[in-house]
Parts: structure tokens; C-alpha cells; sequence
């Protein structure tokens, strides 16, 4: 079963959310809110890719998607439903460029214009944020940025409000467009 032009994934591990935590051997719920973004898993396992499709994430991949592809959503009779992309049990059809990230049990990959870009801690005593602003570490490069040099490991500058955080193995990233970053340390 393939769709003509979207990915049919579900969410990893069966889980719609990632709310809850461990301490020790006791698992903990730390939200019960279908409207926070934050815990919606963002984490799906590829059942099959679109029909023609030519990139490089294949069946079976893990990736990283959107935030609201697994969401569920309260109607306007206040009846719990899934978002658009629900297809029948746990699996859904997601857009190709709401897909960031596969891995392949090597490691993760950024999927067409995208990238992720670790916030670097702010050295100057004069701000007080944690993060420096507008300035990040490429963890995962885009092929384009690549291709001009931009490597993992680089420092570089992104465009205000281009970041959205996300968490890749433990750790918080910003999902950016190729075309936010602006320049190179």
C-alpha cells in the first residue's frame, strides 16, 4: 500500500506522545495535555514512501516529523479526533516536507532544506539567556550546506525566529531551513 505523494509512517513505539519520564524504575506522566506541542511524538517509523518517490529515506526508516502528525485534537462537539493525516489504525500519511530527519541505524540524516543546529551556551556576561542568540553548532547539515562547506561541527548564525526545537536522542536541537543560516564562524 503506497500513497501517490505522501509517507505512510506510525508513530514509534505506538505512542502518540512522549509524556512521560523515568526516574529510577518508577515511569512518570508529566503531562496529560493534548495541546502541548512539546510531548507530541515526533519519532515514526516508515511504512512506505510515496509512489515515485526518489530521496533517500526508505521503508523501514525511522524519522523525525512534524509536530502535529500525530496530535489529537478536540472537535467542535468536543469529540476527541485525530489530525487530517490519521489513516486507519496507527498509521498515517504525512507530506514529504513535514519529514526532517531518517536514520538507518547509522545515524540521523537531514532530509532536503533541512537542518539542525545545536544552540551554543552564551559567553557574554552582559546577557543573561543560557544560549548564545543566533548562534548554533551544525549537528546535521543539510546536503546544500555541504556542498558549500558548511560541515557538522561548524559554528554558524541563523536568521531570528527561524528555530524550532525539537529532541534528537536526549538532546534539544532547532529545525531550521538551509536558507536561515547566514553565516560562518
Amino acid at each position: 500500500m503506497r500513497s501517490p505523494f505522501n509517507f505512510l509512517v506510525r508513530p514509534l513505539e505506538g505512542k502518540r506522545y512522549d509524556n512521560t519520564r523515568k526516574a529510577g524504575d518508577k515511569e512518570f506522566l508529566i503531562t496529560t495535555s493534548f495541546e502541548d506541542a512539546t510531548t507530541t511524538q515526533r519519532h515514526a517509523e516508515v511504512i512506505a514512501t510515496p509512489i515515485g518517490y526518489t530521496g533517500p529515506v526508505k521503508d523501514g526508516d525511522t524519522v523525525i516529523v512534524h509536530h502535529n502528525v500525530f496530535r489529537k485534537l478536540i472537535s467542535l462537539s468536543g469529540k476527541e479526533v485525530s489530525t487530517a493525516g490519521h489513516f486507519k489504525d496507527d498509521m498515517f500519511l504525512v507530506m514529504p516536507e513535514h519529514v526532517y530527519l531518517y536514520n538507518r541505524g547509522e545515524g540521523w540524516n537531514a532530509v532536503d532544506d533541512f537542518c539542525f543546529i545545536k544552540p551554543v551556551d552564551n559567553d557574554d556576561d552582559f546577557y543573561t539567556e543560557k544560549f548564545k542568540q543566533c548562534w548554533g553548532e551544525v549537528i546535521y547539515p543539510s546536503e546544500a550546506m555541504v556542498a558549500v562547506g558548511i560541515n557538522k561541527g561548524d559554528v554558524v548564525s541563523y536568521q531570528p525566529e527561524s528555530e524550532y526545537e525539537f529532541t534528537i536522542d536526549g538532546e534539544m536541537l532547532y529545525r531550521m531551513f538551509t536558507r536561515n543560516v547566514c553565516l560562518k564562524k
